[in-house]
């Protein structure tokens, strides 16, 4: 991707500018005291045992792409404004994140993260209306590593929308257990719409805390990332549940399952199960593991040109410490296991070593 300096320098010269004059202006303003600025950054080293010979890893992954070099997964700075009746939220970007998964996005939108606002719609209930660009509804993962109970992200995670455009309607109810939202959208993980696409997208997510210690999800999306001439509807099922089964011990697990066409007339599937266990040794320190599958055959998200197409199981661990309130440094392993070999190598499975450290401000 070839990277607009102008455009960088312009955004971010924006975001130091307010954060420069953030203690004037909350000495002036009732307003801007609803102001709040943050940031966060993540550098990684990883190293692909496979030896990429272009230095990319494998196409079904999106983060911590680069083998063998030290570099920024994820740099990112956020003002948010919040009221009784409105709030917004303007997030800026640059890294591996940004690179590959808006490569296809105009370059005005490579750096965006998040740009929406919202009004409540209702004096009594907690019913809001949400438009722009916003964090996926899908999932249990996103690209913030600090946020997700792994170093790198699951092939789940990687191959489902982490952002997406468009108008979200929530409600949660008075004693925040139960959260709903309908959303139209722009497309599957899109900021501006496609021209060879009109129709718009939907998608629906309903979260319940059953207990302070065990919640359960389900999302979906339904529309379409293809050109409309080719008629094709994709659906998407997104089900999770997080268990805290004590102090120490959380447990996620999901399953996501999708419907597409692979060829003019066809249709096929597919499907992924993970799960994740976190196991916290002291204030400062925890070990995680993650068992993963994905199934896409037909080859309608990750294209092989293998004869099985893309069948691979993944396993990871890593160990986290908190350095302070601020840092955190984690290690990970994973391995990979493919039906056919698709790996650099010319090999069915794959091993990969990972380290970041992650700062939030």
């Amino acid at each position: 991707m070839k990277v607009n300096n102008s455009i960088i320098k312009k955004y971010f010269s924006f975001f130091l500018v307010l954060i420069g004059n953030t203690n004037l202006l909350l000495a002036q303003s009732d307003t801007a005291k609803k102001l709040s600025f943050s940031g966060y950054a993540e550098f990684y080293y990883s190293y692909d045992f496979s030896k990429p010979p272009n230095n990319e890893k494998p196409n079904f992954l999106y983060n911590h792409k680069r083998h063998n070099e030290i570099n920024a997964n994820l740099i990112l700075v956020k003002a948010n404004y919040t009221d009784k009746n409105t709030r917004a939220n303007l997030a800026l970007m640059v890294g591996n994140y940004a690179q590959y998964n808006l490569n296809a996005e105009p370059t005005w939108a490579q750096f965006i993260n998040e740009a929406n606002i919202g009004v409540k719609l209702s004096k009594r209930k907690n019913l809001w209306l949400d438009i722009g660009i916003m964090p996926s509804h899908i999932g249990f993962e996103s690209a913030v590593s600090a946020d997700c109970w792994t170093l790198t992200r699951s092939m789940l995670a990687e191959n489902s929308p982490y952002f997406e455009t468009g108008a979200k309607l929530s409600y949660t109810n008075k004693n925040e257990k139960l959260t709903a939202a309908f959303l139209i959208l722009n497309g599957w993980q899109k900021i501006q719409k496609p021209n060879y696409i009109q129709i718009p997208s939907i998608g629906m997510q309903v979260n319940y805390k059953i207990s302070s210690k065990f919640l359960v999800n389900y999302s979906n999306f339904i529309g379409t990332d293809k050109p409309d001439i080719l008629k094709a509807l994709r659906t998407y099922h997104n089900f999770y549940m997080q268990v805290d089964a004590s102090k120490k011990l959380g447990i996620i697990a999901g399953v996501d399952i999708g419907t597409d066409k692979f060829s003019l007339d066809k249709y096929g599937s597919w499907f992924s199960p993970v799960a994740i266990i976190k196991y916290k040794l002291d204030e400062k320190a925890s070990i995680a593991c993650r068992g993963e599958y994905f199934d896409d055959g037909k080859q309608i998200l990750i294209s092989t040109n293998t004869e099985n197409g893309f069948k691979t199981l993944g396993l990871s661990a890593n160990f986290d410490y908190q350095i302070n309130k601020m840092v955190q440094w984690r290690v990970e392993g994973k391995f990979y296991n493919s039906r056919d070999k698709i790996f650099a190598d010319d090999s069915n499975n794959n091993f990969s070593f990972s380290t970041n450290l992650t700062m939030r401000l």
